[in-house]
């Protein structure tokens, strides 16, 4: 493919600074289109092996949330993500769902964290545990937007993992600036 070795390690050069380049952008894109959005749930949904494999529980959510951005006006950014011990997959995301809109009900249960070795009270969605696994709906309103934004792109760094954002979410501010 190449006609010496010079010219081959300027390809491999150029291939990894592209590679770099381009997930630089996203992560720009990512915290762009984070602070300049409203948000107002950070929401963990986990796969359930009983009611799905992992294509169809992707697959199925993706079209969920899809279906909520263009019918109900949900705003999302999202990455796929696997547990380090069990290595069961589940998306993490940052959501706007604007009032009204929640399918099905949240239910405060009584849960056991592992991590830290305590009970606590998480918040999950009877329409989203039936139909995917497990799901987690944390209020954002007393925590720093910076914060959750900075969470999922440890996501990112982690798995090398591309973002999954709802359509029509603003990268930028426009406005005319005066003299």
């Amino acid at each position: 493919m190449f006609r010496d070795e010079d010219e081959a390690e300027r390809f491999v050069e150029q291939h990894f600074e592209r590679l770099s380049r381009n997930r630089w952008e996203r992560y720009k894109r990512m915290i762009r289109r984070g602070y300049t959005n409203r948000w107002n749930f950070f929401c963990t949904y986990t796969f359930d092996s009983r009611k799905h494999t992992e294509e169809s529980f992707q697959r199925g959510l993706k079209t969920c949330l899809r279906n909520f951005s263009n019918r109900k006006k949900w705003k999302y950014i999202g990455v796929w993500e696997r547990s380090p011990q069990k290595q069961r997959l589940h998306f993490h995301g940052i959501f706007y769902i604007p009032a009204g809109t929640m399918p099905g009900m949240l239910l405060d249960i009584s849960d056991y964290n592992f991590r830290s070795q305590r009970r606590r009270i998480t918040h999950q969605n009877t329409y989203f545990n039936e139909r995917f696994g497990r799901s987690d709906f944390e209020e954002i309103e007393g925590r720093s937007v910076g914060g959750v934004v900075a969470y999922i792109m440890k996501y990112i760094e982690k798995s090398g993992e591309k973002l999954l954002y709802s359509r029509g979410l603003p990268q930028f501010f426009i406005s005319d600036i005066m003299e």
